[in-house]
């Protein structure tokens, strides 16, 4: 069986060490590409129709506003099957205590039977957070392996790190 690495990430304003930073790539979109090249696993993207506010603090706003009223944004594409994928690396960073709405935007829609999931987490300080509980209830059927969970201004330097997860369960392909 395939794997597949779906993910949300944000470029530009980012919260990094304690101050804001312009990211040309986002800390989870850097995790993902290096798990899809160690696995040479297919990549999803998850990306909104309407783009985030570049601004850190307005970016926030929306990203609350959502999160309270549970508002599922709309995604400029959207999977329909993953029936050929074994693994599902789903990546994503934590806002407001879990994952962002656009990914549960997608997740809602697929189906996970039988499906092993390992979740990789970009954070500042909040590690996963209740992530892992909210991919249990959107993701019924699924094996949810232990979440790789990495401080996103230590991204860089993790190659070793993601080589490991990956290797730990004997799963790479």
């Amino acid at each position: 069986m395939q794997s597949l690495v779906i993910y949300f990430s944000k470029a530009g304003q980012n919260y990094v060490n304690g101050e804001i930073k312009s990211l040309e790539v986002g800390n989870t979109e850097v995790v993902a590409l290096k798990i899809a090249q160690l696995t040479n696993a297919q990549v999803f993207k998850v990306e909104t129709i309407k783009d985030y506010p570049d601004d850190y603090r307005e970016c926030c706003k929306v990203a609350q506003i959502e999160k309270s009223n549970d508002i599922h944004p709309d995604l400029k594409n959207y999977l329909s099957d993953i029936s050929i994928y074994g693994i599902i690396y789903i990546g994503y960073p934590i806002w407001y205590g879990s994952f962002p709405m656009p990914l549960v935007s997608l997740l809602e829609r697929l189906d996970f039977n039988d499906k092993i999931i390992k979740p990789f987490v970009t954070h500042e300080g909040s590690k996963q957070a209740n992530s892992i509980n909210d991919l249990n209830e959107l993701c019924k059927g699924a094996t949810i392996m232990d979440a790789l969970v990495i401080k996103g201004s230590d991204v860089l330097n993790t190659d070793d790190i993601i080589s490991n997860w990956i290797n730990v369960s004997g799963e790479n392909e």
